[in-house]
């Protein structure tokens, strides 16, 4: 029960998920999502996160995968469905949008 396993899921498997259109937030600061973030993502900063109410499951993305984690175990301890996309924005290899591919 202490040790709670986060929910995850990779890169790969959330790519194959976006015909299905998900709903994902990248927690990243908005001068880095701008840079470039998965087509449909939603900004919302790890620091305003706790005040973000999702609407059915969501996929949490970052850079690196550190701040989604803190931002999923943030959304679960509020009774939300959230996984964590593990890798990040530096193992995503689908498409992007917003900066240049």
């Amino acid at each position: 029960m202490f040790f709670k396993k986060t929910p995850t899921i990779s890169t790969t498997e959330l790519e194959n998920k976006l015909s299905e259109k998900p709903q994902i937030i990248d927690v990243r600061e908005p001068h880095e999502f701008k840079i470039g973030h998965i087509p449909g993502a939603k900004n919302i900063p790890l620091a305003k996160v706790s005040t973000y109410t999702p609407k059915g499951q969501v996929y949490v993305v970052c850079q690196s995968g550190m701040r989604s984690k803190r931002a999923t175990k943030i959304l679960l301890k509020q009774g939300h469905n959230v996984i964590n996309v593990r890798g990040g924005m530096m193992a995503w290899a689908g498409a992007k949008k917003g900066g240049k591919n």
